[in-house]
């Protein structure tokens, strides 16, 4: 029986989990040209390895190319030469995006709402001027459980980021390739690959309550070590029957 390293079992881990989310949800497609948003961060450096790897497989047959978005008035350093090297030394085309975005525009919205708005407009512009079909963004199982909880505790709403979103108004599809796969393995994966760390100085990061959740999320995997996989689970088990009912004319409150 074969025995495998720490390391090996990690990617394999990595590996089969990718896998599982892109067939189960059906993500790829013969002839797709994928733009993968590359942050810089370790998710979507996993994404251009794990995408550029599942490319050179005989079916089905898909390109793709990575596109950086560089927001100007956001104090963030991008390396983009390491990011340029790191793309290119996995086979995959590398584009460079500058942008920027007025805060005070829209005072409903948070910055960070509008920055990630503005980044993902700038990825859709990238995606038409190279002819992808789709982009591919770099959240994990545990990014999608957080937002979860952020919509039930803030939005009063059931929802989350799903591993495929037509966008019609774009005339584009949103996957999430790494849908399956849990962050913990791929900070091993950082560790194992040494990525290198972008330097992260964002005005509006403190606005954020994503890390709240992430905490909240280890919390429930303390008291239910299997609690992920439940509150995945009952994003497809909704049992409206046994949810409250407003009466006609009524309220909730």
């Amino acid at each position: 029986m074969a025995l495998f390293t720490e390391e090996e079992k990690t990617l394999r881990r990595i590996e089969k989990r990718f896998a599982k989310g892109v067939v189960e949800y059906g993500l790829i497609e013969e002839g797709d040209k994928i733009l993968i948003g590359l942050s810089g961060g370790k998710d979507s450096l996993a994404l251009v390895e794990l995408l550029a790897r599942r490319s050179r497989i005989l079916k089905p047959r898909f390109s793709v190319v990575a596109a950086h978005v560089v927001m100007r008035n956001i104090s963030y350093q991008s390396d983009t030469d390491y990011l340029r090297s790191y793309a290119e030394l996995q086979g995959v085309p590398f584009v460079l995006y500058e942008t920027e975005f007025d805060a005070s525009t829209d005072t409903r919205k948070s910055p960070c709402f509008l920055c990630s708005w503005n980044r993902r407009k700038a990825l859709f512009t990238v995606a038409k001027e190279q002819g992808c079909n789709k982009i591919a963004l770099g959240h994990h199982m545990d990014d999608i459980l957080e937002t979860l909880l952020m919509n039930i505790t803030y939005q009063g709403a059931f929802g989350s980021m799903p591993p495929r979103l037509v966008m019609k108004k774009f005339d584009m599809t949103i996957i999430r390739p790494m849908c399956l796969v849990h962050e913990s393995d791929l900070a091993e994966l950082a560790a194992i690959r040494n990525y290198r760390k972008q330097v992260k100085n964002c005005p509006y990061e403190s606005q954020s309550s994503r890390n709240a959740m992430k905490g909240i999320l280890h919390r429930l995997e303390e008291m239910n070590p299997e609690a992920r996989y439940s509150l995945w689970g009952s994003m497809s088990n909704v049992q409206e029957e046994l949810l409250p009912r407003k009466n006609e004319g009524g309220t909730s409150r």
